[in-house]
């Protein structure tokens, strides 16, 4: 990963003590646009105003969609891959926040739908963990950003409102690093059925390290 030589970049690297590539790879998703000013739009300069929220977290979705209203979107829900599709089907969205992981399945495939059907929709995925690999996928079908969660409202705006040709300012309240890695090791840890020889496997960790750091409250 190439990292920007800039003096903001460099003072959250030192501030949060990341050590290693490694642990600039968790961190990469809040790290990665500090380097620049954001140039927003106005939600008024859209023809289409309609928000489509794709989350299985009921209580975040609809929190976000009653603050996003506020902010002069007509917001719509949907709580799985299917319902998103179904939605976008109905009336497609000149703006989606999709969360990458569904109870039926991939956001992606809601994202490739909204493409199809609207090629200018702007679509910001949700993340659980700082996971590079599919936000790459992500954009590559036409996301036009992706932030981690959980994200509020002013930063959802700010990434759906900014000049694509532009990175988004950095999130007014960023997870930690520490408070990434905790959230990217139990992602591994569930999707190893929470066995912890294999999670230790895969993280190239020593066993016990991983136990003491399971064994620990959330970072903040």
């Amino acid at each position: 990963m190439r990292i920007v030589n800039n003096r903001p970049f460099m003072r959250y690297i030192k501030q949060c003590k990341v050590k290693s590539s490694l642990e600039i790879n968790f961190i990469h998703p809040i790290l990665r646009s500090m380097n620049m000013d954001v140039e927003m739009k106005k939600i008024t300069d859209f023809s289409n105003k309609n928000l489509l929220l794709v989350d299985d977290d009921s209580p975040f979705r609809e929190r976000l969609a009653r603050a996003m209203e506020k902010k002069g979107f007509q917001v719509s829900q949907a709580e799985s891959v299917k319902k998103g599709i179904e939605a976008v089907k109905q009336s497609c969205p000149g703006f989606a926040v999709v969360d990458l992981r569904l109870g039926d399945g991939n956001g992606l495939e809601v994202v490739k739908e909204i493409k199809k059907l609207g090629p200018d929709s702007r679509i910001i995925m949700l993340t659980g963990y700082g996971n590079i690999p599919t936000a790459v996928a992500a954009v590559k079908d036409g996301a036009i950003d992706y932030l981690a969660k959980p994200a509020d409202a002013e930063d959802v705006e700010k990434a759906l409102l900014a000049d694509p040709n532009k990175k988004a300012s950095p999130p007014e309240n960023p997870m930690s690093a520490d408070r990434v890695k905790w959230e990217h090791i139990h992602r591994v840890f569930e999707l190893c059925n929470r066995n912890v020889s294999e999670t230790a496997r895969r993280l190239k960790m020593h066993r016990r390290t991983l136990q003491r750091i399971l064994s620990k409250r959330s970072p903040k």
